[in-house]
């Protein structure tokens, strides 16, 4: 019984001392007899309960998630079809992942053939913008349209908080075979590891876009094109890592490319333009060259081995000289040539476009604009050569006067509908009348627009020289006063904008709607201060099939909109009344009346209009588009 009472707890027995210094003090006993004597500690013992015995079997909860990421991938890959691929994807961010970055060529079950067959395959077309370019969404779109027809068009559009990368792209690689078209803009997280993603999973690709995209370089370029061959289009902008080696194997292995649009790549240069257009010569026909560090040289390689182009653009090319454009036009490979826009290139001149004029003699369109060089010798000669000529326009050409303007007309040929000036600051009034015999039957469409010094006597030779006129803008020409307009009013308008021009009055609006009424469709009289209620009365009484009417900060009052809706003839559809400061709230109903047919209306800055008023015509016209 001593080595019970010296029990410590530590051992079965423990000798070496007692819990308590005098364990045989009575008062820690009870005597039961003669034969015994019992302990009784001061503290209650701490309950100990031992494990049932069928604790061993409790069901402990299992999850799919302990697999590790390889079983799930397999377990993926044999999925029967897209759609349970794509509903798995839906459970979480890592499964979304593991699904997204399965290829085609590992999926285990083929897909089942739809009844629609391959006309469905790629249909489907995505774009993502700004802070909703992210890899997720990326890898969604990836997974979710592979069991909808496939997807064949994407354009991401990237910004400073854009959080879209290589493995965004690297999904799109590996889920979206059918790929016919990517885009890329402003996406400097993207890098040629993305590129080659797309390469690899997307040889179908026909367009490729890359907009200012300063992490990708020749790599990328040289991928899409050892493995898209069928490549057709291709556009760069503002990649400052692509140079000729790019170029160079995009010539070499899409033989079918029919479009090449390069815009301000430092590194480009005349051997990257030169392979190009020598072994596309036979599919490219849309070209476009845009401030770029070229020469002579490249414009001597689009005149010789430009066979099939029929549009090209050349703006701010500054090496080029008068050379260029000289040996470009006679070398006679531009004979299919139907569109031609020069922009800002210091080598346009005289003898420069004369010899284009010449070397392009199916050119149908012609767009000079930004060329101080050129003069009246040199636009009379260009239209002189240009026998097919269809519409010419020219802008910011300081050097032409009104003799190259009249000069071009008289000389154009017989097939010149359109003609255009715009901020021409060196045109002004005849002071000669014009031969005559002369006149240009066949021109249907003039456009003057911000040329200061056109005048009435260039409008009444005008009215002489083009009897056949149906469109003309006048915008912004203040010198033309009320007898210039009045000799257009013999012709067959059907559209007219003298936006601008403060001199029109209700005598030429009046004169002009009675002449042409049953012709005119357009009318834009949009700041022409004088005008008043008098032309609306005029426009209501005589126009027949007018459908837009944009009479903005004009002299009109209420009158004048009950004018417009009392006519039976008039069904508007386009409205503009922007900055009529006296039509008011009493105009509602005459709105109304108008509304039956009326698709737009502009309301903006009618101060005496109050909100309320626009609220109504916003709940009444519900067919109707109301700026206000």
């Amino acid at each position: 019984m001593s080595q019970i009472f010296s029990f410590a707890g530590e051992n079965d027995f423990y000798r070496r001392g007692a819990i308590y210094p005098n364990p045989k003090d009575a008062s820690l006993l009870l005597s039961l007899g003669s034969f015994a004597d019992v302990y009784f500690p001061p503290s209650k013992r701490s309950r100990v309960v031992a494990p049932t015995i069928f604790s061993a079997f409790e069901k402990k909860p299992v999850s799919i998630d302990v697999l590790p990421d390889e079983c799930l991938f397999e377990i993926f890959r044999r999925l029967s079809g897209p759609q349970e691929r794509s509903a798995c994807a839906f459970v979480s961010k890592q499964w979304l992942t593991l699904v997204s970055s399965i290829r085609q060529k590992e999926i285990d079950v083929p897909s089942k053939i739809t009844e629609d067959g391959d006309d469905c395959e790629g249909c489907l077309s995505r774009s993502l913008d700004g802070k909703k370019a992210t890899d997720v969404r990326l890898a969604a779109i990836a997974v979710g349209t592979a069991g909808r027809g496939g997807l064949g068009k994407l354009s991401i559009r990237g910004s400073n908080s854009a959080k879209v990368s290589d493995l965004g792209l690297r999904s799109i690689g590996r889920s979206c075979p059918s790929l016919g078209s990517l885009s890329l803009w402003n996406v400097s997280t993207i890098t040629d590891n993305g590129l080659l993603e797309i390469a690899e999973g997307c040889a179908q690709l026909e367009k490729l876009e890359l907009n200012r995209c300063s992490t990708i370089t020749d790599k990328g370029l040289v991928a899409i094109a050892k493995s898209c061959p069928n490549l057709t289009e291709l556009t760069l902008e503002a990649c400052s890592r692509i140079g000729d080696e790019g170029l160079l194997a995009i010539a070499r292995s899409c033989s079918k490319l029919k479009s090449v649009s390069i815009k301000n790549c430092p590194l480009v240069r005349d051997q990257g333009i030169a392979s190009l257009l020598s072994n596309t010569t036979c599919s490219l026909a849309k070209l476009k060259l845009q401030m770029l560090n070229v020469t002579d040289v490249s414009l001597a390689v689009v005149g010789h081995y430009g066979l099939s182009i029929t549009d090209l653009v050349l703006a701010g090319l500054s090496h080029v000289s008068e050379k260029g454009f000289w040996v470009m036009g006679n070398g006679v490979g531009l004979q299919k040539l139907n569109s031609l826009t020069i922009t800002a290139c210091q080598g346009v001149t005289d003898m420069g476009l004369e010899s284009v004029g010449k070397g392009c003699p199916n050119m149908k369109k012609a767009i000079i604009s930004k060329s101080p060089l050129l003069s009246d010798n040199g636009l009379v000669s260009f239209a002189k050569t240009s026998l097919s000529l269809e519409s010419l326009q020219l802008q910011e050409c300081h050097r032409v006067t009104q003799f190259g303007f009249f000069g071009s007309l008289l000389n154009c040929g017989e097939k010149l509908k359109a003609f255009s000036l715009v901020n021409c600051l060196s045109i002004r009034d005849l002071t000669t009348g014009l031969p005559a015999s002369s006149h240009c039957s066949a021109l249907r469409s003039l456009s003057i627009r911000n040329c200061p010094g056109f005048g009435d006597a260039n409008l009444a030779a005008i009215g002489k020289l083009c009897p056949q006129l149906e469109d003309i803008d006048l915008c912004g020409l203040k010198g033309i006063t009320e007898s210039g307009f009045l000799h257009l009013i013999q012709s067959s308008l059907v559209k007219i904008n003298f936006s601008g021009c403060s001199n029109l009055t209700d005598r030429v609006i009046s004169a002009i709607t009675a002449r042409n009424g049953w012709t005119l469709e357009v009318l834009n009289i949009d700041g022409c201060s004088n005008i008043t209620d008098a032309s609306l009365v005029s426009i209501a009484a005589n126009c027949q099939i007018l459908s837009d009417l944009d009479i903005s900060k004009c002299a009109i009052s209420d009158s004048g909109i009950q004018a417009l809706a009392s006519s039976d003839k008039l069904k508007l559809q386009i409205l503009s009344v922007a900055g009529c400061s006296m039509v008011t709230d009493k105009s509602l109903p005459a709105i109304v009346g108008l509304g039956s047919t009326l698709l737009g209306l502009n309301l903006q800055q009618c101060r005496s209009i109050s909100n309320s008023t626009v609220d109504f015509l916003v709940e009444r016209l519900y067919k109707c588009d109301i700026l206000s």
